[in-house]
Parts: C-alpha cells; sequence; structure tokens
C-alpha cells in the first residue's frame, strides 16, 4: 500500500464543490477519482484494485475555486509520482490540473494533519468587473470603510467558537477554530480579503467576508463582532457572500 500526496489547482465554477455526491458527476473528488480508478485499471489489465478513495484537505463549497488544494489517496501497487501526474493532467477536465505528486507516509491525512489553511476572497469594487474576471470576483458597488473593515477584522482573530459562521446549524462537533491572521488588502479596482486559521467551518470563510462587508457598507458596527460571536447564533452574523469570489490558497503542514 502507498500513499501519495497531490497539490492541485482547479476552477471551481461548474463544480458542485469537492465532495462526491449522489445526485451529481460534477464534483472536484468525483472528476479525480474516476480517473485514478481508471488509470489503475488500465495498468492492471483492467483488473480494478479497490476504488481509490481521494481525501481533500478542504471540502470546498459549489463554485468556489483552488490554487493549492491538498489531496491524498493510497493505492495497492507503486506508481512513479510523474506518472500519475502525466496520467491525471491527460484525462482531467481542462480546468482541474494537478501540479505535484509525491509519495508520502502511510499515516499522512491531507485533512487532518494540515495545520494551516488559507483563503482569499476576491472583491471588485464597482457594478461590472470585466468579462475576464467575472466568475472569480464578487462586484461590491458601494463605498466600503476598509478601516472599519480591519477593526471587525482584529476581533476576529485567535481561538473562538466561531458556531455563529457555520453554515451548518446542524453541526454537532466543536466549532472552535483559531483564526491567525486576516489581512485586507486594496488593489485599484479589487479588495483581497485573506484568512488564514487552523481549519474553517462549512461556509466560515463567505460567512464572515459578508459580514465584514456588512462592516464596510455601514450595516453593522465593529462593536457587533464580538456579540456575534458570543452569541454563537448563524443568525446573528451577516449573510454568506457569494461563492465565486472564494478560493483556497494553499495548505500548509508540519
Amino acid at each position: 500500500m502507498i500513499n501519495y500526496k497531490m497539490i492541485l489547482q482547479y476552477d471551481g465554477s461548474r463544480y458542485s464543490g469537492w465532495q462526491v455526491q449522489g445526485n451529481t458527476e460534477q464534483t472536484i473528488q468525483g472528476k479525480l477519482q474516476s480517473v485514478l480508478e481508471k488509470m489503475t485499471g488500465d495498468v492492471l489489465n483492467h483488473l480494478t484494485e479497490k476504488p481509490v478513495l481521494i481525501i481533500g484537505a478542504g471540502r470546498t463549497d459549489a463554485g468556489v475555486h483552488a490554487m493549492g488544494q491538498v489531496a491524498n489517496f493510497k493505492l495497492q501497487s507503486a506508481y512513479e509520482p510523474e506518472e500519475i501526474k502525466r496520467y491525471c493532467n491527460q484525462y482531467l477536465p481542462e480546468d482541474i490540473v494537478v501540479l505535484e505528486v509525491s509519495e508520502v507516509p502511510l499515516r499522512f491525512h491531507s485533512r487532518l494533519n494540515a495545520v494551516k489553511k488559507t483563503y482569499c476572497y476576491r472583491i471588485f469594487l464597482g457594478e461590472k468587473p470585466d468579462v475576464f474576471r467575472r466568475k472569480y470576483v464578487t462586484p461590491v458597488a458601494e463605498n466600503l470603510n476598509i478601516n472599519k473593515m480591519k477593526a471587525a477584522a482584529e476581533v476576529l482573530l485567535g481561538t473562538h467558537d466561531f458556531t455563529s459562521f457555520c453554515g451548518n446549524r446542524h453541526f454537532k462537533k466543536s466549532a472552535v477554530r483559531t483564526i491567525y491572521e486576516i489581512r485586507i488588502e486594496e488593489k485599484k479596482d479589487e479588495l483581497d480579503i485573506s484568512f488564514t486559521g487552523n481549519g474553517f467551518l462549512q461556509n466560515m470563510v463567505r460567512i464572515l467576508t459578508g459580514t465584514l462587508l456588512e462592516v464596510g457598507t455601514g450595516k453593522r458596527e465593529v462593536r457587533e463582532m464580538k456579540e456575534i460571536l458570543e452569541g454563537r447564533n448563524r443568525s446573528l452574523a451577516g449573510p454568506m457572500a457569494a461563492a465565486k469570489g472564494l478560493v483556497l490558497i494553499n495548505v500548509e503542514y508540519e
């Protein structure tokens, strides 16, 4: 049994998220597993190995993109990492690209072993982005108070119970996470909000972004951020920002 680590990028525009679902074949995990199963079947003259399970470091939502997603999968037989990379890139759709494949210890788990993840939410400052950026930014026509947004972001730093920012209202596990950094950068006609933490709840980054945007537009005060955290109730936080503005930048390990 060999454990492989894969780094990949994808345009999530036409996919129903990372995780395999019973009602659609349009998932990143599903596309990868299908290609890997075809590869192992071809090499073994169609006597396929056990179904391949590829585990992603982040279960990105429908429409969310990735520049540095990390995944791992185990195969019964040994393959050269470059052979796997080459085969995947030959048969995967053009909007999914494998950047790197390497052998890792059997105990390596792309999600459980991750110590830091960074996501970036890109906002177009205006009504209409140009046609080549439209799938990767969310337009906001209102003027934003960037200083207030930065002050609100400071309140979110550190270790907290982020139940109020979780999109799954039936989430039963611990909602305690640590956010190490929230960086807000204005670039010409774009505002980038980068979140680095030890992990994120379902829809958490998009809800954090939606809430910070409410602060920026004056719909919410900075002081409310503490109340939202302490309230541990999804209804207290702002709306969930659109998926298309979000990209998983990278995942870090020890």
